[in-house]
């Protein structure tokens, strides 16, 4: 008999427990033994809950209990969830977490504490909720050399695209139907600032490539100030536009980690992802591209991925899976503004004619764009392969405009 810890007993938590309890006899057969939840700690009372016996409010209930060996944490949010975690693996408790805050930001010094104590430290459900892509990105396509990650990492935002794409509903009107049925929270800024995203991708390059990537290195858009023009504008160019994490390694070693709004052509993978659903693209030099594809939140699909880690590391106490990075260090992360890409910019001109002839000579192999519906006195195009500064030199060279939209072109 294993026992374990659940701190947080919130939408996950709950869900966690759920599983274990509803499933006790067929998780005991995979782990090797039965497993118990021994202690949760909530500050909220569940008088109507079968575990109301286990809940607790302080931690040092845990921290302190030798029989706990593994530590669920579904907090949330770095406080106290870091302390929480870091004072578990120091207990000798090994830890499973959903927190991808956690996992983004502290991730290279709890793997480092873990792997000092022969512990385990395990986060499948921090970046695809129950889509499983911690685990084969890992294990399965470990003969790979990866050289890319690209993924629609957020199901809120995908949602309120969908309904611009599909629907043609303004942001603000498809935000508040993603609120209305429950996708969004009552703040959304995570979603559309692309935080959320922002963080999903650091854990997949991080791991994908083998050095932490922190927040603080990843350019971050999100798609609040996206209209239905530049929905337009990718339509008429034949594509449509999704929230993309992205990390891509260069030949020199160096990444480069972006989220933002991207055209993606229609034939892409990641072009037909609808609604709250998720999608991830991998790219390895021996399997060439494998996506992974599923809903990336929800109670139960989140509780199960976080049950499949806790069957994990009870088959392995005492011994280390390899799931590891190294520290990062500064310049791993390219400026973003080194970057290469395609983009899709519109400008308001004065005289449309003339600022298009203007480009066209200071930047030949534009292509222009033409939709319907979109205001006058501006243009649309296609820019070549561009670093980000000299594209922004560029433009500012230009008299009588105004940027009124820039979005990367995808090429995947």
């Amino acid at each position: 008999m294993i026992k374990i810890a659940i701190m947080g007993y919130g939408t996950v938590g709950s869900g966690v427990a759920e599983v274990l309890q509803k499933n006790a006899s067929s998780i005991a057969h995979k782990a090797g033994q039965p497993i118990e939840i021994g202690r949760i700690l909530d500050l909220r009372e569940f008088p109507g809950s079968p575990f109301a016996n286990r809940f607790t409010k302080d931690f040092g209930d845990i921290e302190n209990d030798p029989a706990i060996a593994i530590v669920v944490e579904t907090m949330g949010g770095l406080n106290p969830a870091y302390d929480f975690v870091k004072r578990s693996l120091l207990a000798g408790k090994s830890v499973v977490t959903s927190n991808k805050e956690l996992v983004a930001a502290k991730g290279d010094e709890l793997l480092a504490i873990a792997r000092d104590r022969n512990l385990n430290f395990l986060f499948e459900a921090s970046v695809g909720g129950g889509i499983p892509i911690l685990r084969p990105l890992d294990q399965c396509l470990a003969a790979n050399e990866v050289y890319e990650i690209a993924g629609i990492l957020n199901g809120t935002t995908n949602f309120v695209l969908t309904k611009m794409i599909d629907d043609g509903a303004s942001f603000e009107d498809a935000l508040a139907l993603a609120q209305k049925l429950g996708y969004a929270e009552r703040d959304p800024s995570a979603d559309v600032n692309g935080d959320d995203a922002c963080r999903k991708i650091c854990i997949l390059a991080s791991l994908a490539f083998g050095r932490h990537v922190s927040p603080s290195q990843v350019k971050t858009e999100g798609i609040a100030s996206l209209t239905l023009d530049d929905i337009r504008y990718a339509e008429a160019w034949g594509g449509v536009v999704k929230l993309i994490g992205r990390a891509k390694k260069l030949e020199d070693g160096r990444l480069y980690c972006l989220v933002c709004p991207m055209f993606l052509p229609k034939e892409s993978p990641l072009a037909d992802v609808h609604d709250v659903f998720n999608a991830i693209l991998v790219r390895g030099d021996a399997v060439g591209d494998v996506m992974f594809y599923g809903r990336g939140a929800g109670k139960l699909p989140t509780a199960s991925a976080v049950v499949a880690d806790v069957i994990d590391e009870v088959k392995h106490l005492n011994r280390r899976k390899s799931i590891f990075w190294e520290k990062g260090e500064e310049g791993y992360v390219i400026d973003y503004r080194e970057g290469r890409d395609k983009s899709f910019v519109r400008l308001r001109c004065e005289n449309p004619e003339a600022t298009w002839a203007a480009m066209t000579t200071e930047l030949p192999g534009c292509q222009r764009i033409r939709a319907e519906g979109v205001p006058a006195g501006e243009i649309g195009f296609i820019t070549p392969f561009l670093r980000e500064q000299e594209l922004e030199n560029k433009l500012d060279a230009l008299p009588g405009t105004q940027v009124i939209s820039r979005i990367r072109v995808a090429d995947f």
